[in-house]
């Protein structure tokens, strides 16, 4: 491909995240896989400049812009190089004219800018929500071979099993034995304390990867219901505890608003809950810069709704002086902070209990992982014990 065929394949991927970002359709690296698929011509070279394009479009704009053109417009009235492929040319884009609309480049949504600055975050904090991720992975301590402890990495403080390799390791070859799961996601795992022979419910699994960090922690002893209403992600879990050594996980097709029919049998039952609940994913930008663009104040009280709900059906599963832990890949307190000061106000009896986890800090009621300090995607957790 040339270099103008590579902005032109850019500006139409841009256009399906854009129609995606507005419509709650499939996430951008979907897109690109599925773009590519058909596209057989181009090399890896193509494809890797192209998806280099495409996100760093994505990172500049922190509004959705209007179409994939006036994205690539907007990096191109700062890149000389990417202007000159606006050429005309038969694979190429039409040339710039003098009138042309460019997106504006911005972090986020003022609206958004606003309720991220009164949960706490400023200057540097805003700025690192949209840098680049680390490749984190977690060791399965129960499969993991001499392969998977040799890899060339960096360890994590507090997490043994933990290590951040370099950009682009390929640990494709050790499924099963390695998972790749950020740092964060480890670290909250830790608030539910599962111990060998536990009974515990994870509330919202999606495609397991808590599940299989829990079995882990549990020596493959004890109980696992994995939930969600996704059978999609929910199917995945399968083939990938297999991989991982794990028989203790039991995956659940959840009904949604019929959740507790379900889970009759584990009313009162439950050493914990973990409630990994559906969320703005404003703490993991650098991973899904685009979610910047999917998200409304509308959806965002949707999502508060919801996670209330969650947390409400968490508590009637759990045994007395069990634990119910919410967690959250946001820093905004609408869906930490306050969140896990509503549910305490709601169920008498519950307190949130003091945590000390191997990174982040207290923040109200729970604690808070914040990627320009913690070097880890942001999240808020709160673990409340049972009367």
């Amino acid at each position: 491909m040339t270099p103008a065929a590579r902005t032109q394949a850019a500006i139409e991927l841009l256009d399906a995240v854009v129609a995606a970002a507005r419509d709650n359709g499939p996430a951008a690296d979907t897109l690109i896989g599925r773009y590519f698929a058909t596209r057989r011509y181009a090399g890896s070279k193509d494809r890797r400049a192209v998806r280099e394009l495409v996100y760093a479009a994505i990172r500049a704009l922190g509004e959705r812009p209007a179409d994939g053109r006036a994205a690539l417009v907007a990096l191109a009235c700062t890149q000389e190089d990417l202007a000159a492929t606006f050429d005309g040319s038969p694979h190429g884009p039409a040339a710039l004219s003098v009138d042309e609309t460019a997106a504006v480049p911005g972090l986020a949504p003022v609206w958004l800018l606003d309720r991220l600055r009164a949960s706490g975050l400023e200057g540097g904090s805003l700025d690192a929500l949209i840098d680049r991720a680390p490749l984190d992975v977690r060791v399965n301590t129960l499969t993991a071979g001499d392969d998977a402890l040799a890899l060339a990495g960096e360890a994590i403080p507090g997490l043994p099993d933990a290590l951040r390799l370099p950009a682009g390791t390929d640990v494709t070859p050790l499924a099963g034995r390695v998972e790749v799961q950020d740092a964060g996601s480890q670290i909250v795992t830790l608030a539910v304390q599962a111990t060998p022979g536990a009974q515990v419910v994870d509330l919202c699994a999606g495609a397991g990867g808590k599940t299989l960090a829990l079995a882990a922690a549990m020596a493959n002893e004890g109980r696992i219901l994995a939930c969600d209403t996704d059978r999609g992600r929910l199917s995945r879990l399968a083939p990938r505890a297999a991989k991982s050594g794990v028989t203790i996980a039991e995956p659940l097709l959840l009904d949604p608003s019929r959740e507790l029919e379900a889970l009759a049998d584990w009313r009162g039952r439950a050493d914990a809950v973990l409630v990994d609940a559906p969320c703005s994913g404003t703490g993991t930008w650098r991973r899904n810069p685009e979610a910047r663009w999917r998200l409304t104040p509308d959806r965002l009280d949707r999502l508060v709704a919801t996670q209330a709900r969650l947390l409400d059906i968490a508590a009637a599963l759990v045994r007395p002086g069990g634990a119910v832990i919410h967690v959250v890949c946001s820093l905004l307190d609408e869906e930490g902070a306050d969140q896990a000061a509503a549910f305490t106000a709601r169920h008498s009896g519950w307190i949130a209990e003091p945590l000390d986890l191997p990174a982040g800090r207290a923040r109200g009621p729970g604690w808070r992982l914040d990627p320009a300090r913690d070097g880890t995607d942001g999240f808020f957790v709160a673990r409340f014990r049972a009367p």
